[in-house]
């Protein structure tokens, strides 16, 4: 076969391929020309999804007749003054895509520089330029495309129906308005307004807030946690949803990188790494970080499309992510979202009621401030949690304190931000009062975080203490089974639990926990077998113990079902408030619902 040089318009169909994909990314692309450009608004308007046509307008610097006969041509750029393609600070560079999406489509653009007399269009129909001519425009730049693929019909047949292409459109604008909180974006379909998202005023993070609320929904406002971090050369900013405000699916997570959004596999398993004690696997939180780094420390060059980026040092990179974020966790103390007692209002709330009048309304504080007093022991506590449970326990479902304790509780607890303990309901719920409402607790949900706590903490500082059974228990197993636990026999030991092997599909258990009190160990074995089963064994031993903990954390803790007295209750209240991350338990569950008075007489109609 005879090798040849491919011609210009098959290259830039080919190049075409890889930087629009379907509608959504020739609007990328014509977006971020507009923000080089230093546009200060950006109108975009599809027709069928874009896939009839698309527009993005803007009000930037503009292009003369002869920038505008350039910027058609395959790799010419006003973006890369020099040859160094590390030190790239637009978000385009390569000069590929109106070419591109010129040699596919009917594409027209119509620009005029600030002071210059007229506009200048030029025209490229499936390759084959017209132009430029003068046209009327005021300054800035417009961009139609029409009959996207019309060159390339094969490429049609992998579209999807307009309502799809129409949703990735809003989200590449959605992610690039995120990043840019002082443009004004607008984004319509014919006549119906998508998207109008207007300047955000103030300092950046505040900006960047706003806007984030703007698209991402009033409930990520009132339950973000800034983000302020730097590290050498690198800074870390943005916000983080509570643990308690948490999807089935990664997709309101939105990372970006020196302004350009991205899809990175370091950075989500950073995000994953620093929530990994408070959600369970198959739930994701809320965010928006933005990381600014030097241009010689990221490549951006890495993909056509520029969404995947390769970093200089990506361990730095991923330590920055996994301590900012763990340090605002531990900042919001046992703050929970407010999402949680708005959920619970609107269970309460009766199915057949009118739905106006008696509809419940969110808490303006955010959520309960991170408590500043309280006791921060309960050792002795504890151990009390664990003692035999009395015959004459088992009848009532209510314990209240007696007529004293309640008095002198009322004088000293209710105001803290968790309150006083004012009864136990079903031996599972403490139901407290505060100076503005009520809070109910899980208990056992709340003192499963306490003991992780308590466990982390013990390990960090060498060891956890174990106490020796009287009589070892051995627990039947299957064999693969056995063998899993036995050959996590050294890690089980530094969390405190002996095992030894007891012949075939079988162990024993000689030591557990000191801070466990008495536990069922074949039940804690069997879990940790299971447990074991699915840990990814390329994890790092630090994650491993930390999901052991877990496990053993659940089966130590306050069960439901045991009856807690005012004093013990009020001291799972304080350790509470004095631990961080106490807002939700090991499985991203809340510990805990706070109803305000308000809202409570909102249910009854009194406001």
């Amino acid at each position: 076969m005879t090798i040849r040089i491919l011609g210009p318009n098959l290259i830039n169909q080919i190049a075409a391929g890889e930087v629009v994909e379907r509608p959504s990314s020739a609007v990328k692309e014509l977006v971020e020309n507009s923000i080089d450009a230093g546009a200060r608004r950006i109108d975009i308007v599809v027709t069928d999804g874009g896939r009839v046509a698309l527009s993005v307008a803007d009000d930037g610097h503009g292009m003369d007749a002869d920038d505008l006969a350039l910027a058609v041509q395959r790799h010419a750029t006003s973006k890369l003054p020099g040859e160094d393609l590390e030190n790239i600070h637009t978000l385009g560079f390569r000069g590929e895509a109106l070419p591109s999406i010129g040699s596919v489509a009917r594409l027209t653009v119509t620009s005029r520089t600030a002071g210059a007399d007229s506009a200048w269009e030029i025209n490229v129909e499936g390759g084959a330029v017209s132009g430029p001519e003068p046209a009327a425009h005021p300054p800035g730049t417009r961009v139609e495309v029409r009959d996207l693929f019309y060159a390339t019909p094969a490429r049609l047949k992998f579209l999807k129906a307009p309502q799809t292409e129409r949703n990735h459109v809003v989200d590449a604008v959605r992610r690039l308005a995120m990043a840019h909180p002082g443009t004004a974006f607008s984004l319509s379909e014919g006549e119906r307004r998508i998207l109008k998202l207007p300047p955000a005023q103030g300092d950046l993070l505040s900006a960047r807030l706003d806007r984030l609320d703007a698209i991402m929904g009033n409930d990520f406002g009132a339950n973000a946690l800034p983000i302020e971090a730097a590290r050498e050369s690198i800074e870390l900013t943005g916000h983080i949803g509570l643990p308690t405000l948490n999807r089935g699916n990664a997709q309101m997570q939105f990372l970006f990188v020196n302004g350009r959004p991205v899809r990175d596999k370091l950075l989500h398993g950073a995000v994953r790494a620093a929530y990994r004690d408070f959600l369970a696997h198959d739930r994701h939180p809320l965010l928006a970080l933005f990381l600014e780094i030097p241009p010689q420390a990221v490549d951006v060059n890495a993909h056509p499309a520029k969404t995947e980026v390769r970093f200089r040092d990506p361990g730095l990179v991923r330590g920055l992510i996994v301590s900012a974020l763990k340090h605002a966790l531990a900042e919001a103390g046992h703050r929970a979202s407010t999402t949680v007692s708005s959920a619970a209002l609107g269970a309460m709330r009766p199915a057949d009621a009118p739905r106006t009048g008696f509809l419940p309304r969110q808490p303006a504080g955010g959520g309960v401030p991170p408590s500043t007093a309280g006791n921060t022991a309960l050792a002795e506590g504890a151990h009390g949690f664990h003692r035999p449970l009395d015959q004459a326990d088992h009848g009532s479902h209510v314990t209240t304190p007696s007529a004293p304790e309640a008095a002198y509780q009322a004088d000293e607890d209710e105001h803290y931000p968790l309150g006083a303990a004012r009864a136990q309901l079903h031996e599972t719920y403490i139901v407290a009062q505060t100076d503005e409402g009520i809070v109910i607790v899980d208990q056992h949900a709340a003192h499963e975080r306490l003991v992780y706590e308590d466990m982390k903490k013990a390990l960090a500082a060498g060891g956890i203490q174990r106490q020796a059974l009287l009589i070892p228990e051995v627990v039947e197993l299957d064999e693969a089974a056995a063998e899993r636990i036995l050959a996590r026999t050294q890690e089980l030991t530094e969390l405190g639990l002996a095992v030894e092997a007891f012949g075939t599909g079988a162990v024993v258990v000689r030591e557990t926990p000191a801070l466990l009190g008495e536990i069922d160990a074949a039940g804690l074995i069997r879990d940790l077998a299971d447990d074991l089963a699915e840990y990814d064994t390329t994890l790092s031993l630090e994650s491993r113990l930390a999901d052991v903990c877990s496990t053993m954390a659940c089966h130590g803790s306050v069960r439901a079902g045991r009856r807690l007295n005012a004093p013990e209750m009020n001291a799972l209240l304080r350790q509470m408030e004095a631990t961080p991350h106490s807002g939700q338990c090991n499985h991203g569950r809340p510990t805990y619902v706070e109803l305000r008075l308000a809202d409570i007489e909102r249910l009854f109609g009194r406001r």
